[in-house]
């Protein structure tokens, strides 16, 4: 593609930090993802901050350490990348599927309560694409009912909510860095929680379930877990990236503002809409087009590599037809955004000719009126 969707921040500091790794000889997890967590909680201000293989891996983590398991209900938007709701089916939990706002594509919060039930206890809502959830409502709906709340922040590193970092306002946030995210170690996960308890759990199960006060000369296995580390090779990735954190997050939102300023009455396209008072980290840039498939075929012709937005689950059959998963109402938000959300391309270093070439790209393909939820 001549314009891709996304590339990785790669500098020269990252392949120093990497190289530091390669020539210590010491690859596994260890002094350097020690690092990235402490750096990536000082940014945060959260109290404990793990890192782990991968997000989706970091969702089931949290889930078991809140005792989640069959019998269990946990409750997950629809319009969601497909880990959001696995994570929550492998710890044996059935799952509940409800609608999103057309507008915002966050969880339509009436929905929500509406699929609450006595079993529920967890509800993994998603700061899609990096736009902050309405924290306040969620925290209402907490405190009534009972349940914790695991945030799928994958996006959503240094978005904030009323000036608090995502990261510290769900009982436990689950980060992603992938390679599409911004703060990338290739594979990789981070999970914040202010709960220590909750912290020190997650962090014998993703060793092994080894013990961290034995006193004894060899491990001591207090537990039965997993392998879920991350190692110093990744991570230098990452910590090199953090120390830029603020320069990339004020790179993108100053492009996703030129990209709304291009955008704003273009014909056949209509923006999302922002939770208010909130910053939105602009992970990924998106719009609502009339004929989705149609003008991404036709973008992608002219060199200009466009994405679907995420996915609609229960249109998936692994969840539609899955005994333990099921539908709360039409989830008719859900559908429109799967039918009608496009990603446009975003990343370190992209110059305004790019932009340009972007939207001119977007102004050829699409003639159409702009689409209504």
């Amino acid at each position: 593609m001549q314009i891709p969707l996304t590339k990785p921040f790669l500098s020269q500091a990252v392949k120093d930090q990497v190289n530091q790794v390669l020539d210590s000889g010491f690859w596994t997890e260890g002094a350097t993802t020690k690092a990235l967590e402490e750096r990536i909680g000082d940014y945060l201000d959260a109290q404990s901050t793990l890192a782990v293989c991968n997000c989706t891996v970091g969702l089931e983590i949290a889930l078991r350490a809140l005792g989640v398991s069959s019998g269990d209900e946990v409750i997950v938007p629809d319009y969601t990348y497909p880990a959001t709701a696995a994570a929550a089916l492998l710890t044996g939990a059935n799952v509940t599927l409800v609608d999103v706002d057309p507008t915002t594509m966050l969880v339509n919060y009436q929905a929500l309560e509406a699929a609450i039930t006595p079993k529920t206890k967890a509800i993994i809502p998603v700061s899609l694409f990096g736009n902050p959830l309405d924290y306040n409502e969620l925290h209402r709906l907490r405190d009534k009912y009972g349940f914790a709340i695991v945030e799928d922040a994958a996006c959503a590193l240094g978005a904030r909510f009323q000036d608090k970092f995502v990261g510290t306002l769900a009982d436990i946030t689950v980060f992603s860095l992938h390679p599409r995210k911004f703060i990338t170690t290739g594979e990789g996960g981070i999970i914040t929680t202010d709960n220590k308890q909750w912290a020190e759990w997650m962090d014998r199960y993703k060793h092994f379930g080894i013990s961290r006060e034995a006193t004894t000369p060899e491990n001591l296995f207090t537990m039965v877990g997993g392998n879920y580390k991350l190692s110093n090779l990744q991570a230098a990735v990452g910590l090199a990236q953090m120390t830029m954190v603020q320069e990339l997050l004020a790179e993108r939102r100053k492009m996703a503002t030129r990209y709304q300023t291009l955008l704003d009455g273009m014909p056949g396209i209509t923006l999302p809409k922002t939770t208010a008072n909130c910053e939105h980290s602009y992970q990924t840039f998106t719009v609502f087009v009339d004929d989705r498939n149609q003008l991404m075929q036709r973008v992608r012709e002219h060199g200009v590599e466009v994405q679907i937005g995420t996915y609609s689950l229960h249109m998936q059959p692994a969840f539609r037809n899955h005994p333990r998963c099921r539908q709360a109402g039409e989830l008719t938000g859900s559908t429109f955004a799967f039918n009608h959300c496009l990603a446009l391309p975003l990343y370190p270093g992209m110059n305004e000719e790019e932009q340009d070439t972007v939207i001119n790209t977007l102004r050829k393909a699409s003639g159409a009126q702009p689409c209504v939820a």
